[in-house]
């Protein structure tokens, strides 16, 4: 007996931009027409790909096409891609929120979705009767939701505000209990847009490990999206890769992150000094090189010691600087800083005229292997940032440790410390 709970067969969406329905009376007829003659819709022969990043000739756009995959019963799927790739769409489709335009979704369950801030609630009715109203759409008793109550509104932690109406609650209150709804009320499959962006730190540790609970203690099917690469990687256990409207990538998770952030465009251009996303206006950056090139990706070699910085610019007055370099996992997460000034007090100053600054900067001892994203910065410490490149260059690591068994410079903030080169 199969265990698929869910099957996308050739799904697609397509929507018509600035109109509701298809724009013209004439249109209507003309799609109306080969419906009772049992032929293919006219419009979905036209189309351009969902590509925000280009305008198009076209007015009709596929927000979705071709989506075609399986869900096992017990998965926990992480649905990745960039803004605009389609995701919402796709869980919005699952959820009967909207209709394929083509295709079909077979589904074996029961299905609860959190997706938006508010969805499924009636503002003007009080926590207490959303749960019930929730509840007896999915079909459940009143002595089942009963049951359930006194622990959706714990986890929500909203007891004090269960008998107001919703329509008085916060963004973060309204997340937490339509999460908790979500979660308590014994679907067989859970789906959870990026809406747990809005809780606090707290709340989505509890969220993701109710999600886990979920999947390993009950079975039961998780669709999650979210653009927090660490939650993904740690809750899901296969991934989906959603690019212009169509499927990208399938795989596991780690090989699905990896496909996502490869295709990553946050290092836009081949040189870093390309990649300054601001400057003060009396300071001209000409020039820079990190890891010994000005190209924008590089290698860090097994048993590499220290990473060589040089910017070159003029200057059209004196200033007091700083360099300052972040070194973060491919997910965005920082894991190390160098910030002589900001911890030391060692500010250096900079003459009006051209100027080459020089740093040699030692990496830690234990390095792991794979994509490290780099930021850089020009600024005078707690009073003002000369420069700013985020994300300005890639370095691929080797990956290698040394001196194993000693502490590392870990500062209090989390970030290992990163010295000078002597």
């Amino acid at each position: 007996m199969s265990n698929t709970v869910i099957e996308f067969n050739n799904v697609g969406k397509q929507y018509i931009l600035g109109t509701i329905g298809t724009g013209t009376l004439s249109q209507d007829l003309n799609r109306w027409w080969a419906n009772i003659r049992g032929k293919e819709d006219p419009y979905l022969k036209i189309g351009e790909t969902n590509d925000r990043t280009q305008k198009g000739d076209s007015r009709f756009v596929w927000a979705l096409r071709d989506i075609n995959f399986k869900v096992e019963q017990g998965d926990v799927v992480g649905i990745v891609g960039k803004n605009g790739a389609g995701k919402s769409t796709l869980l919005k489709i699952l959820s009967r929120v909207t209709s394929p335009t083509t295709g079909d979704i077979k589904i074996k369950g029961r299905i609860a979705s959190l997706l938006e801030v508010g969805t499924g609630f009636h503002p003007e009715m009080t926590g207490r009767e959303n749960i019930f109203m929730n509840g007896s759409i999915m079909g459940m008793t009143k002595a089942e939701i009963k049951s359930k109550f006194d622990e959706i509104v714990d986890f929500a932690g909203v007891a004090k505000y269960v008998d107001t109406p919703v329509k008085r609650y916060s963004s973060g209150m309204m997340v937490r209990l339509g999460f908790a709804i979500a979660a308590h009320l014994e679907p067989e499959i859970l789906v959870v847009d990026e809406v747990l962006a809005v809780g606090d730190a707290e709340f989505q540790k509890k969220a993701i490990g109710k999600m886990q609970d979920v999947s390993k203690g009950e079975g039961r099917t998780v669709l999650f999206v979210s653009h927090n690469m660490a939650a993904v990687r740690s809750l899901c256990t296969r991934g989906v890769m959603l690019k212009n409207g169509m499927v990208d990538f399938i795989g596991n998770i780690p090989d699905t992150l990896d496909h996502y952030l490869k295709n990553d465009d946050s290092i836009q251009s081949n040189k870093i000094v390309d990649n300054v996303k601001w400057v003060k206006n009396t300071l001209h950056i000409d020039r820079i090189s990190i890891n010994g090139t000005e190209e924008s990706t590089s290698t860090i070699r097994n048993g590499q010691t220290s990473i060589d910085v040089t910017i070159d610019g003029y200057a059209d007055e004196d200033m007091s600087y700083d360099v300052m370099m972040t070194l973060k996992s491919k997910e965005g997460v920082p894991f190390a800083t160098y910030a002589i000034g900001h911890y030391m007090g060692e500010i250096q100053s900079l003459k009006k005229g051209a100027f080459s600054l020089k740093r040699s900067i030692n990496l830690p001892p234990i390095l792991s292997k794979g994509i490290i994203k780099v930021d850089l910065y020009l600024h005078h410490p707690m009073v003002e940032y000369l420069m700013k490149a985020t994300d300005c260059c890639s370095l691929e690591s080797e990956g290698f440790q040394k001196g194993f068994g000693r502490a590392l410079s870990q500062e209090p903030n989390g970030f290992m410390g990163l010295t000078n080169n002597e």
